[in-house]
């Protein structure tokens, strides 16, 4: 493309045509504006595309959250299986490597953000996996504080680029409504991930070697994974819909004309400063991130789950076995909350409110039970995983309020910056002073989960009251007629009109916008 710059639009005499219209610079549109087809889209053939897309894409993003939360609760099932003794780490030390993890995340979040709008986002993502899948396989080297400590830094830094590209990649192939259910569908690998870690734990902690120990197999296995999926995201994950290997250009236009509804575009390379202000200044943005650290102290559970379960007076073998209920539980829960989520509009923040219920009674159960009644601990416990299904519509709820590929980009490394903050708080209330009760750490457990619906429901208030404010507004025209020039096939510069969802305008500058509820 060749065409004036502006960071606005400008008016352009344009010989084959008998009127004004506005030009725009193709650093300022959506990279998919040159693909996006004016014409209607058959829905047979779009959803054609869409199974295609489904196929390719969807089993590859669900492996690496099953390898990414496996690879997270490492620390949690290398607890049990010697890591503590062998490392000589005192409780305080084991917590501080929970923290880490989290505040490196934390410190390279918003980089990262930055890297993934300005390089492919496959290959990004693909050679993050591997930096970590080479940092997991060196835990098995580590046998003190300090050197565990820095391969968890490092572990941190990489695994802040997968959730974000994630986000990034579901707005960029799927509508609104679909991205629900795909998050969902993704986040609830999570689930599976404790229990397929569980049975390698099981099997880990039956490999008897001289100098090598099951811990230490746990990390090899592990990072071995790891490593082969950073691999195959290398050749096989696409970058965007304007480009994706496994879709012919024709198909490529239909993938990309099919998410205009969104009203959010495919991406812009170009960093705005004026986005990154506007969701700086955007309240909602604020309520996201103060939502996401609330509902993530608690997450700290993760790294204490098998310590919490062996207290209650159960053998390594049992516990291990143990912790694959807290994940089917984390599947069943998020596979029918964004089910529901997707099948009735606007219901996001009701129910995730709804299922933030359970994990308030748990906890409320675990601080008033009887220590002798372990069954009934056991089931406190395991009930307030049915909560997660929250924060995963949280997730998906942000890519659907949020346009403008700058905005956008800051807004989730926000919202992800206050998640590692939360996890990050999360490790330090487990003190050796409040075992085995635990009473402080599940009170405070108990007041984030009360905080979570409230500002779920807040959010919703607000946005339903922007949505009616811009349905008594007067008709925007101002994007309208807006131009690009292309070269056609025969290398000859035309000019191409630009469908208002691929400016790269913000949810504010786009009065058609809707926000999702």
């Amino acid at each position: 493309f060749t065409i004036m710059s502006s960071s606005s639009l400008s008016e352009k005499n344009v010989d084959d045509e008998k009127h004004l219209h506005a030009t725009a610079a193709t650093q300022e549109v959506d990279e998919a504006a040159q693909l996006a087809t004016q014409e209607d889209i058959d829905p047979a053939e779009a959803l054609r595309i869409r199974r295609k897309i489904d196929k390719h894409i969807l089993p590859l993003m669900c492996i690496l959250y099953w390898i990414q939360f496996m690879d997270k609760t490492t620390l949690g099932s290398s607890a049990i299986l010697g890591i503590k003794t062998s490392a000589h780490l005192n409780a305080n030390q084991y917590n501080w490597l929970g923290t880490i993890f989290y505040l490196s995340y934390l410190l390279f979040e918003y980089p990262q953000n930055l890297a993934l709008q300005r390089f492919p986002v496959g290959k990004w993502m693909s050679i993050n996996i591997f930096i970590w899948g080479v940092a997991l396989c060196s835990h098995a080297a580590c046998h003190s504080f300090g050197s565990l400590f820095a391969v968890r830094f490092i572990l941190g830094i990489c695994e802040g680029s997968i959730t974000a590209g994630f986000m990034i990649v579901s707005g960029m192939f799927y509508t609104r409504k679909e991205q629900t259910l795909r998050v969902g569908y993704w986040f609830l690998m999570n689930g599976t991930a404790q229990i397929v870690i569980a049975f390698i734990s099981f099997g880990a902690l039956h490999i008897k070697t001289m100098g090598f120990e099951p811990w230490q197999w746990l990390m090899i296995m592990t990072g071995g994974l790891t490593l082969f999926t950073a691999v195959a995201y290398w050749f096989l994950f696409p970058d965007s819909p304007t480009n994706a290997w496994f879709l012919t250009p024709e198909e490529r236009a239909i993938a990309v004309s099919r998410i205009k509804e969104n009203q959010t575009g495919v991406e812009n390379k170009h960093f705005k400063k004026e986005q990154m202000v506007e969701a700086l200044t955007d309240p909602k943005t604020w309520i996201f991130a103060l939502l996401s650290c609330v509902d993530n102290i608690p997450n700290s559970l993760t790294n204490q789950n098998s310590i919490i379960i062996a207290s209650f007076g159960f053998t390594v073998l049992q516990t291990t076995l143990l912790g694959c209920v807290s994940g089917l539980i984390e599947i069943v829960t998020i596979f029918t909350g964004v089910t529901i989520a997707a099948r009735y509009a606007n219901s996001i923040a009701i129910v995730g409110t709804v299922y933030f219920i359970p994990n308030v009674l748990g906890s409320i159960l675990v601080n008033v039970l009887p220590w002798s009644d372990k069954v009934g601990l056991l089931f406190s416990v395991w009930i307030t995983g049915v909560g997660t299904t929250g924060f995963v519509l949280a997730l998906s709820w942000v890519s659907q309020t949020t346009a403008g590929h700058t905005k956008r980009v800051t807004t989730n490394a926000i919202m992800l910056v206050a998640y590692c903050v939360g996890n990050a708080l999360g490790p330090q209330m487990w003190q050796a002073k409040y075992s085995p009760r635990n009473h402080v750490p599940w009170i405070v457990i108990g007041i984030c989960y009360l905080i979570c619906p409230m500002l779920m429901m807040l959010q919703r208030h607000i946005l339903s009251k922007e949505n009616k404010r811009r349905d008594q507004e007067p008709a925007d025209d101002a994007y309208d007629d807006v131009w690009v020039r292309v070269s056609d096939e025969s290398g000859n510069v035309i000019e191409k009109k630009v469908d208002k969802a691929f400016l790269d305008l913000t949810d504010h500058q786009n009065r058609d916008f809707r926000y999702v509820l």
